[in-house]
């Protein structure tokens, strides 16, 4: 013919058809000459396995058959049956028990048996791979260090612009819109950080002009290298801490005496450094050594990219971190409100202790201190909330902080209110710069591994902060970079007598309340704490340290506000409620730097814990559709009969192998106890047939016909399995072994690449089984009902006995 193969075929079953459907066109089957050309144009057009399972072609055989009883008797010889053993007008037959399985292999061949394929029904899904990359691990690195060590301009320019975020940002500042809002957070800010200075200074073991140097100089770093543009990165009472227990451990080690307070001096020789120097001179030294090799370390992460790390830091972490944090904050504060002169508590469990000595000590309470803190809450909060509720409407905040702290200033001023009725106030600041000196290498060794939880901290807290107010005013931040500028905001200071810094919430949280919009407002935090170290020290002098607890306490109303959001959080998820309440309640209640590590470690065992009991279900067919859906979750699905088709809604690996297994056989049936219930029933079997046969022991082989199973075949949809381990490699293939063991198949169906070369390497197909992967879940149970139907109509029911 000069017709294409495609053509044929479609003549073919034209043809096919027609024979079939018109009952006129019978007469031609009739004549022995058509049948002969027919049958052999099928043989060479068609392939003969393509079309047996077609319930038309079957009807077609039968006309044939009863039209041609010439052909059917020959069909019958070939089987050695008898033209009685054939059951007319049905296709299926019933092999009797004499019939061995070379009769079956030969009734296989014969010319109408096609029932191993679907053409016409649901043909199989054939996809060819994409060629893989070669992976040669030597190429890659060539390649990676090729591209790194390619100079052009362009990557000089992207390698500096990235180092260096203020020259990409800076040129595009809108002055008129921005500079009113950073100018009143920066003052806000610097008036706020000069008393935290000096009293963190003091849980750090150091002099109080040596705070004001670390928050002046970590506030300009920061802007030149920072990402964030609300955080305020500065003296933090957590590393304070820290620092504070390194200090006072050497400061032991070098033979001082560590009983006075830090701004005694003493006159002792530090014999590790051969020079001489006082216990203040010390302090700072082991102090700046410390910070150096955090910074060191905190730039080493941003080398190797560590910055990654920020992804396990989710929403609910975030803000539950963010609250109980707050919490300690506010507990932090409530001796300056009440004018008590209790010592800093910290460590695990710090929020607890310090209420404890705020009760011992409540009828110690300064009168003078409570009715300012009265009186400043009075005004904050309505101010707070009318600036909350007009946001919109003005176009900057009314900057009541600054306000107060003025009227406060003044009152305290020339009021006497400190000589008259003993309030804290800030007291007496040092002005001026001292020379810039390095850090003590000899100590290096000794305090390397402290700086390791001061950087992770540090860095910790860093990241966390710029993620969540980048998130909530809609800006992205560089991990990586954010580890490069607070490194460097360690290294750079750590020269000129500061110690470890990083992003301070309750600083932060003012910030951000009073109009911060871009990195400026640190350079004018900065420039105050430039203005008090080289001239109005002394004007901050009566400012009441009551005043500034207050505004760091008002401030935390918004993290405090959370509590608001939760039913709404449960609603959407418990499981992000239950982190939230687990960070918040340990931040809180054992320390912030824990509560931070146990939130990531919680969520992360949350996330295991949904892989390791995940969902599991059987699936329907939606009708008049190839779509499968939970029968679980939707109604008027159809269920194909002798057919479960199951799915698993995760990765299948080695914490989950077992769940996967034991849902599986609860929703089908487990092949484990059904083949030891067949195994008990032959031997049972066995054991009757050689009793009574006679009386005499006779050796007597015996087929059992078990009773049928409710189904035949399970198709497992892997659409929802994202990737497979060992044990899950081994688990499918124990399964399949399992099911076949007792006349059930196993097909899987929709397997992404990744699970397909999983299967692939861990041998689950032998070359001749690749037919049992689907790409779709319709097209294995396409194959599953023939197949079945291929066995009904070949393999023998009943049982067969035959005795030697």
């Amino acid at each position: 013919m000069l017709l294409g193969p495609r053509w044929e075929r479609t003549i073919v079953v034209c043809v096919f058809f027609s024979l079939i459907h018109f009952p006129s066109l019978h007469s031609f089957i009739s004549d022995p000459d058509f049948r002969a050309q027919l049958v052999g144009y099928f043989k060479m057009a068609l392939p003969l396995k393509k079309i047996s399972h077609l319930s038309c072609f079957k009807d077609f055989r039968r006309r044939l058959n009863h039209l041609s009883p010439e052909m059917s008797l020959k069909n019958e010889e070939q089987n050695d049956l008898s033209p009685k053993d054939s059951v007319k007008g049905n296709d299926q037959y019933r092999a009797p028990s004499g019939i061995h399985v070379e009769h079956e292999e030969e009734s296989r061949n014969d010319f109408w048996q096609f029932e191993s394929s679907n053409l016409f029904r649901h043909p199989r899904i054939h996809l060819e791979p994409q060629e893989k990359s070669d992976n040669n691990f030597k190429k890659f690195v060539i390649k990676k260090l090729e591209k790194s060590c390619q100079c052009s301009s362009t990557k000089a320019k992207n390698t500096i612009f990235g180092f260096l975020p203020v020259l990409q940002w800076l040129p595009k500042y809108d002055l008129k819109k921005n500079i009113l809002g950073d100018m009143m957070s920066g003052l806000i800010v610097g008036i706020l950080l000069v008393p935290q200075s000096i009293a963190y200074s003091l849980l750090a073991g150091q002099e109080p002009i040596y705070g004001l140097y670390t928050s002046f100089f970590a506030s300009l770093i920061y802007f030149i290298l920072g990402t964030s543009r609300h955080i305020s990165v500065g003296i933090f009472g957590i590393l304070c801490l820290m620092i504070g227990e390194v200090v006072d451990r050497e400061l032991y080690i070098a033979g001082y005496d560590t009983v006075h307070a830090a701004s005694n001096e003493s006159s002792l020789v530090n014999q590790m450094s051969n020079k001489t120097c006082d216990r203040s001179c010390y302090a700072i030294t082991v102090g700046s050594t410390v910070t150096f090799v955090a910074g060191v370390y905190q730039v080493a992460m941003g080398f190797f990219q560590v910055g990654f790390v920020s992804v396990y830091l989710s929403d609910a972490l975030l803000g539950g971190f963010v609250t109980g944090a707050s919490f300690t904050i506010l507990t932090s504060q409530v001796k300056y409100l009440l004018g008590l002169s209790l010592p800093r508590s910290g460590g695990v469990g710090s929020l607890i202790t310090t209420w404890i000595h705020i009760f011992r000590n409540i009828h110690k309470t300064n009168i003078c201190d409570l009715i300012t803190s009265l009186l400043c809450l009075l005004v904050l909060l309505p101010t707070k909330e009318l600036n909350e509720r007009f946001k919109s409407k003005l176009k900057a905040p009314i900057p009541v902080e600054l306000f107060v702290v003025v009227a406060a200033t003044l009152a305290s001023h020339f009021g006497k209110l400190s000589e008259k009725y003993g309030t804290s106030i800030a007291g007496h600041i040092p002005t001026g710069f001292m020379p810039p000196k390095a850090p003590d290498w000899n100590l290096i060794p000794r305090v390397a591994v402290d700086a390791i939880a001061i950087a992770i901290i540090g860095f910790a807290i860093t990241v966390s902060l710029s993620e969540m107010f980048a998130k909530k005013h809609g800006y992205t931040v560089k991990a990586n970079q954010e580890m490069y500028a607070i490194g460097f905001c360690n290294i750079i200071p750590s020269f000129f007598h500061s110690f470890t810094t990083s992003a301070a919430l309750a600083k932060t949280l003012v910030k951000e309340s009073t109009g911060c919009q871009t990195q400026v407002s640190g350079v004018m935090t900065a420039l105050v704490l430039l203005l008090v170290l080289l001239v109005i020290a002394p004007l901050f002098f009566s400012l009441q340290k009551s005043v500034l607890g207050v505004i760091t306490i008002v401030n935390l109303r918004g993290a405090l506000c959370k509590f608001k959001d939760l039913p709404q959080m449960w609603r959407i998820s418990r499981m992000d409620t239950v982190i939230w309440f687990v960070t918040m309640l340990s931040s809180a209640l054992i320390s912030t730097e824990i509560g931070l590590l146990t939130g990531v470690c919680f969520s992360m065992f949350c996330v295991i814990l949904r892989t390791q009991k995940p969902k599991a279900s059987l699936l329907g067919l939606v009708e008049d559709s190839e779509v499968f859906e939970s029968m679980s979750a939707y109604k008027n699905l159809q269920a194909k009969s002798g057919i479960k088709i199951f799915r698993f809604v995760a990765p299948l690996y080695y914490v989950n192998k077992e769940y996967f297994k034991s849902v599986l056989y609860k929703k089908t049936l487990n092949p484990v106890l059904v083949k030891a219930a067949q195994r008990k029933a032959a031997k049972k079997k066995i054991k009757r047939e050689t009793v009574t046969l006679s009386g005499i022991q006779d050796e007597v082989s015996v087929q059992l016909s078990y009773d049928p199973l409710e189904f035949h075949t399970i198709v497992i949809d892997c659409s929802a399995i994202q990737f497979l381990d060992t044990a899950g490699i081994h688990t499918l293939k124990e399964v399949r072994r399992d099911y076949e063991a007792i006349g059930i198949q196993v097909l899987l169906a929709q397997c992404n690449p990744s699970v397909r070369d999983s299967l692939a390497r861990g041998e689950y197909c032998k070359k001749d089984e690749e037919n049992l992967l689907f790409y779709s879940v319709y097209e294995a149970m396409t194959f599953a009902e023939d197949s079945q139907n291929q066995k009904e109509r070949y393999v023998p029911n009943g049982p067969s006995f035959s005795s030697d």
